[in-house]
């Protein structure tokens, strides 16, 4: 396995000063956040895509640094009601830069409908009742989501992109594995996992139960854990709205690696990745811990994957 890192977990840097600093840690490659939820603090996507020589200038920086390029990453909500043709302009420029730069896979989210035609906000459905959420949840499925992505997925495919690689994440109607699933049925093996197991933990789910299952899913890998406060779960629940500097008072939080789960947890993620094939893939870290500095954060992740992560080729022989 390698490391690698999302370029938003450094956005205080300029791009020579996050490339050195990778370099710096031994990290072998970068996940570029292009747009949407991310301000793009590193690249211009527009002005790449227009620009052979802009191009071949930031390949000549990462050749230079001995880094490639994981991923692009547009995540955001392309089947928002009123700005998701915004939002899947962007998930496009991710896959045009993708095929430019010969990377295979873009990162994204599902995204989230409305729960009816003519709604303005996306309406994340987490419950069986009352009886209307299902109605809302085979309006999103059936007649935004589906026809949404089985075109996305032929447009990715066009431009040599067969990896469109989503997270389980809150607030989007790909959120476990049921939903992942129902998408994968509908619009076939591009649709994959961009695997971060912090949204399980603070949803309930197991992520290494999840990678013992479903491996052959997990296309790319975030590394970024969750604290889960045992005081305050017990009367705010796992579905809190606090803002995430409220620290202290939140049911949990994302943290720096270890910090929420140990390395021996760390370490058995790992060990089954390596088992499901993830041999050769990358831990992309995230850093989203407002306690930490952004320097400090990394360079503990990064240790903590270097004492956790397999590096070589399984290469046991049984006896004849």
């Amino acid at each position: 396995m390698k490391i690698g890192i999302v370029t938003d977990s450094l956005a205080n840097l300029g791009l020579d000063e996050l490339l050195a600093f990778c370099a710096e840690q031994g990290i072998d490659s970068v996940e570029f956040a292009i747009g949407n939820w991310s301000n793009s603090p590193h690249l211009d996507a527009a002005a790449l895509l227009e620009s052979q020589s802009k191009r071949q200038e930031l390949k000549s920086k990462l050749l230079h640094h001995g880094l490639t390029i994981s991923a692009f990453n547009a995540n955001g909500n392309s089947m928002h009601p009123t700005d998701g043709e915004r939002q899947d302009a962007v998930v496009r420029q991710a896959i045009r830069l993708s095929e430019h730069f010969d990377v295979p896979r873009v990162n994204l989210m599902s995204g989230l409908p409305a729960g009816a035609a003519g709604d303005s906000m996306p309406n994340w459905v987490t419950a069986a009742w009352p009886p209307e959420t299902h109605r809302m949840l085979d309006y999103q499925w059936n007649e935004v989501a589906i026809p949404y992505w089985r075109e996305l997925v032929s447009y990715a495919n066009d431009h040599g992109i067969h990896q469109l690689c989503l997270e389980m994440h809150g607030n989007q109607l790909v959120y476990n594995m049921p939903s992942f699933l129902r998408l994968h049925g509908a619009v076939g093996d591009t649709v994959g996992l961009n695997f971060d197991p912090s949204h399980l933990f603070w949803m309930g789910g197991d992520p290494i139960e999840i990678v013992k299952r479903y491996a052959r899913h997990i296309y790319h890998v975030h590394a970024k854990d969750t604290y889960l406060h045992p005081g305050n779960l017990a009367h705010n629940t796992r579905l809190d709205h606090l803002p995430m500097d409220r620290f202290q008072e939140r049911s949990w939080s994302y943290v720096t690696l270890g910090y929420g789960h140990g390395e021996s947890w760390w370490r058995d993620f790992c060990y089954w990745l390596q088992a499901g094939g993830y041999q050769d893939g990358v831990l992309s870290i995230e850093h989203e811990d407002i306690n930490l500095s952004r320097r400090e954060g990394v360079i503990r992740s990064v240790a903590l994957l270097r004492n956790c992560m397999p590096t070589e080729t399984p290469d046991f022989e049984l006896p004849s």
